[in-house]
């Protein structure tokens, strides 16, 4: 039997949300940038032997959006928390707007995947700061998120990464002593003497 997956795509406008999801469900890139409102897309995969159907739902980043878009959330099993590997702002929102909006928002907390796009760029666009895999990693640490992940929705390198633990978190959930250790993980995280990200 096929599991039906609604995962919400979330992150600040321009990051590439919706390149992520034109690339992983039609295999192509997007030529031009178009604004998204609210998307949805759909694509079949199998995670463990298991098929399942992932509802992909891209939200528009712009602040104007911002008292609708959490109307689309409830229901969510996973969301993906996008931030642009070259744009600090994008990166910082994550635990200053997208996991608050989304804390706020839900009564129980679905999982969430944590994604550096444009992961083609790194390396190149040096002026505007680039975020490193370790300040990623701890980003996560610090949202209490289960997995961060990179990719490029040009180069289509580690995109189905995205979605096949986007499927996995909701199919095989964290133990207790998963959740017991990342919780801790992020209150350490927290702790100013241990703080890394300053």
């Amino acid at each position: 039997m096929v599991k039906d997956i609604k995962v919400m795509v979330v992150g600040d406008m321009s990051v590439g949300k919706t390149c992520l999801l034109i690339s992983y469900t039609t295999n192509s890139f997007p030529g031009e940038y178009v604004p998204t409102v609210f998307d949805n897309y759909n694509a079949n995969a199998i995670v463990n032997n298991q098929p399942i159907n992932l509802g992909l739902w891209d939200t528009a980043g712009s602040e104007e959006y911002n008292t609708f878009r959490p109307l689309s959330y409830p229901g969510t099993d996973v969301f993906i928390i996008c931030f642009s590997l070259i744009s600090t702002q994008s990166f910082e929102n994550v635990i200053k707007k997208w996991h608050p909006e989304i804390q706020q928002t839900m009564e129980v907390i679905p999982p969430i995947i944590l994604v550096g796009t444009k992961l083609d760029l790194r390396g190149k666009h040096k002026s505007e700061g680039e975020i490193t895999p370790e300040m990623g990693e701890q980003m996560r640490v610090a949202i209490s998120a289960y997995k961060y992940t990179e990719c490029s929705a040009l180069t289509q390198d580690g995109l189905t990464t995205v979605f096949e633990e986007a499927g996995r978190v909701v199919l095989f959930p964290p133990s207790k002593e998963e959740l017991a250790k990342s919780k801790k993980e992020a209150k350490d995280a927290k702790d100013p003497k241990n703080c890394i990200i300053q």
